[in-house]
């Protein structure tokens, strides 16, 4: 491959009515030039040639290739895409080699190796390689394929098993061997132990370094494998088997350890059910969820999880949405609320109608994106992988030079110089310091989206540690999103009861959110709304209908002045609409009865969250709005920003932010991923609130709130300070460590035995300390 994986070339074979599209061409252009981490893209001569040039840190071709299908087109759509489940797969320098063999293929177009989700995606010419030829590569560099997907039953392979049998049958040549030694057995006997232990237990480690040599790609079992052959070529048997043995149970123990990170997504995938009870006409049927349309009404009983995505149509329950929105406490629904696939009901049945077919709901997005966020390569994981490629050759130079020049300068013992340069070999090797972010950042983002939190890549998490600044959207952020009634007024002396059942009798058949509101808050009164004809909406104004014998209206000022011409003087509301608040008039033909305020009240835990981000040395906390001065100032104060910024175009609100970062640097916007679009991609971090329901908060921003908890934006900021802060400590552990050993083994203090112990215990380590960050 001649190109890099940073800048490839795509046909585009975009069809209309069966001819290639030169203006879809430039939609799919002007479309993919949006997506964060783009950095070009060209369109090349009357061939309609895509030149891509993109970050891999921050966007995969996995999302481009999405995003163009959700233009209507297709990047090289006569390529084949294949992501591949991974067994085996224990080392991140292994993933890095494995990218490389399989990217070497002839007709392999794009390949990229997720170690932390143990996954290949390869995108190839499906004319010049089959899929089978990708596996064999695989499988002749020690891996193992699954296709579809390893379940949580089926996560010990054959693979796994052999490996197993041959690290055990390698345990118990080398326990013979030692006590065939202490009995004073023939050494030819011993040695063939020894020997037996070495060919059990190093077979894959031989056959993946074999592959290293091939590709000039030498990792660890490379490394290993030549420290073994050298061992035994000067006699030290015994350390040869040691190594091989040692080398297999640390590598067991680190596969197991990555395992414990893995099954945070496969928890994922195992919350939906696989089957549903659809109700029919006539008769009810359990059937897989593949099979399932959208528009099918499902019967969910108390306790059982629901499998698809949807809206209540009939009953009311309580839902466990912990699963999808990491809410601790269930969410009361009835008829039109939309429940998720994975969440629990609790005590009533439900039906309810799918909206998202098996493949696209929530849950399954969730899934993509978490390994998705997975395959994201941080800056300092892409400087650790660097760092690696050339630092394992300068170590294979440093052992040669050990090995050869004492004993040609200084006539040293060759024997023991070749040993210590064998040791050299094992534990110079960078492991620990190649696995130090990778494990770090998969154990971060699985708690997160357990929390229900959704980090779209490791370069969110580790940009999101050195925020300075938050800027928060009003609507729908740091308020409800909502308005509710806050004040009656009484303008005739008629009871407040009265005039809300009034106003909600003529609003009952409006679907403004004005209307909804006035109507919640009569039901919540239990004021009972009396009967409506001739009901008549003026959209933008107001509404009108008969109770009755009279006619009421139900609208603004304005409303009530073009058409009440009587009604000449405002009534005192002055103080309302100062305090942001919108004020709906109640009247009849005659007279004004009376007013309801509304107002779009600011979430319970918004003050808190903006408290407890300064708790954490937020420089500072803004407002952006396009609301009116007013209502951005009640909802400023009461939540305590620095300040706020009203009447805002999002033009406006991307200004603003870009301003932000050049005097502050990094800035987290947080909005509803709708409207707020522009800003949240200008922003260093993107933050959408409620992204549950929302298909467009789930693409536009870089992390997802899944439920309108703002409270855990402080948790996430927190959660990616610590992840940093581990980052930091495996990667001075893993250099110091690998510093002590080559002065032990420089200095004679170290043999190959003790080498691989502090080797494989610092990749141990190293692992143990990422994985605390599942905990919360």
């Amino acid at each position: 491959m001649a190109e890099t994986l940073e800048e490839r070339k795509f046909k585009i074979p975009v069809l209309c009515a069966g001819t290639e599209c030169v203006r879809c061409s430039h939609k799919l252009k002007e479309g993919l030039e949006q997506v964060k981490g783009v950095r070009d893209a060209r369109l090349d001569g009357p061939a309609a040639t895509l030149t891509l040039v993109f970050d891999p840190v921050i966007v995969s071709f996995d999302s481009l290739e999405r995003k163009a299908r959700e233009l209507g087109c297709a990047i090289a759509e006569q390529f084949g895409h294949r992501t591949l489940t991974l067994t085996g797969l224990d080392c991140a320098d292994c993933a890095i080699k494995l990218e490389k063999a399989v990217g070497r293929l002839p007709g392999i177009v794009w390949v990229g190796a997720n170690f932390a989700g143990s996954k290949l995606s390869v995108e190839y010419e499906a004319d010049k390689i089959e899929i089978k030829q990708v596996v064999r590569t695989i499988n002749n560099l020690g891996y193992g394929v699954e296709e579809a997907g390893p379940s949580p039953a089926k996560e010990f392979s054959w693979r796994r098993h052999t490996k197993a049998v041959t690290t055990g049958l390698a345990g118990l040549l080398l326990l013979l061997g030692l006590i065939g030694g202490r009995l004073g057995l023939n050494p030819i006997v011993v040695h063939g132990l020894f020997a037996g232990s070495i060919a059990a237990g190093g077979f894959y480690v031989a056959r993946s370094g074999f592959y290293s040599v091939k590709m000039l790609s030498f990792d660890m079992n490379f490394l290993v494998t030549a420290a073994v052959i050298g061992a035994v070529l000067i006699g030290e048997w015994l350390d040869g088997a040691m190594v091989v043995f040692l080398f297999a149970v640390g590598t067991a123990m680190e596969s197991y350890s990555m395992e414990r990170t893995r099954r945070v997504i496969r928890g994922l995938v195992a919350l939906s059910p696989r089957e549903a009870r659809i109700r029919h006409h006539d008769h009810e049927e359990t059937v897989g969820v593949d099979k399932i349309k959208i528009g099918d009404v499902m019967i969910v009983r108390p306790g059982e999880k629901i499998a698809m995505d949807g809206v209540v149509t009939t009953g009311g329950s309580s839902v466990d949405q912990a699963s999808v929105t990491g809410e601790s406490i269930p969410v009361d629904k009835i008829p039109g609320d939309h429940v998720f696939a994975g969440t629990i009901n609790q005590y009533g049945a439900l039906e309810v109608e799918v909206t998202h077919l098996a493949a696209d709901n929530t849950i399954a997005k969730i899934t993509h994106m978490v390994e998705e966020a997975q395959a994201h390569k941080a800056p300092t994981q892409v400087f650790t992988e660097r760092f690696g490629r050339y630092y394992t050759p300068l170590v294979m130079s440093l052992a040669a030079a050990v090995a050869v020049g004492p004993p040609l300068a200084l006539g040293a013992n060759l024997e023991e110089w070749l040993h210590r340069a064998l040791v050299l070999l094992v534990v110079a090797c960078p492991c620990s310091l190649i696995i130090s972010t990778p494990v770090a950042l998969v154990s971060a983002i699985g708690n997160a989206a357990k929390s229900g939190v959704l980090v779209k890549g490791g370069a969110y998490l580790e940009a999101a540690a050195s925020l300075s600044v938050f800027a928060f959207d009003k609507t729908g952020t740091l308020t409800t999103g909502r308005p509710e009634v806050t004040d009656v007024i009484s303008l005739n002396g008629q009871g407040e009861g009265d005039i809300l059942a009034l106003a909600a009798a003529v609003e009952s058949r409006s679907e403004h959110p004005v209307a909804q509101a006035i109507v919640r808050a009569a039901k919540d009164q239990i004021v009972d709304p009396r009967p409506v004809e001739e009901f008549q909406a003026v959209p933008g104004s107001g509404a009108y209908a008969r109770l009755g014998e009279s006619l009421y209206f139900v609208g603004s000022w304005k409303f009530f002045e073009e058409r009440l011409l009587p009604l000449a003087v405002k009534p005192d509301i002055l103080h309302l609409e100062e305090s942001g608040k919108t004020v709906i008039f109640l009247g009849t033909e005659d007279q004004l009865i009376g007013a309801v305020a509304l107002a779009d009240k600011v979430r319970p835990q918004a003050a808190e969250a903006v408290l407890a981000l300064r708790g954490l040395g937020l420089e500072h906390v803004v407002m952006l709005t396009g609301d009116n001065e007013p209502a951005a100032a009640l909802v400023a104060k009461g939540v305590g920003v620095d300040a706020f910024h009203a009447e805002l175009l999002p033009e406006d609100k991307v200004e603003l932010v870009t301003s932000l970062k050049q005097r502050y640097g990094g800035v987290a916007m947080v909005g509803d991923g709708v409207n707020d679009a522009p800003a949240l991609a200008a922003a260093t971090v993107g933050i959408a609130m409620g992204a549950a329901g929302s298909d467009v908060a789930l693409e536009t921003a870089d992390i997802a709130l899944m439920s309108d908890d703002i409270a855990n934006l402080a948790y996430t900021v927190d959660l990616s300070r610590r992840t940093m802060r581990v980052i930091k400590q495996n990667i001075i552990f893993s250099l110091a460590v690998v510093a002590v050993l080559m002065f032990a083994t420089l200095s004679g203090y170290l043999n190959l035995t003790l080498g691989i112990i502090g080797h494989e215990g610092s990749a141990l380590a190293v692992i143990f300390n990422g994985m605390r960050l599942l905990k919360r």
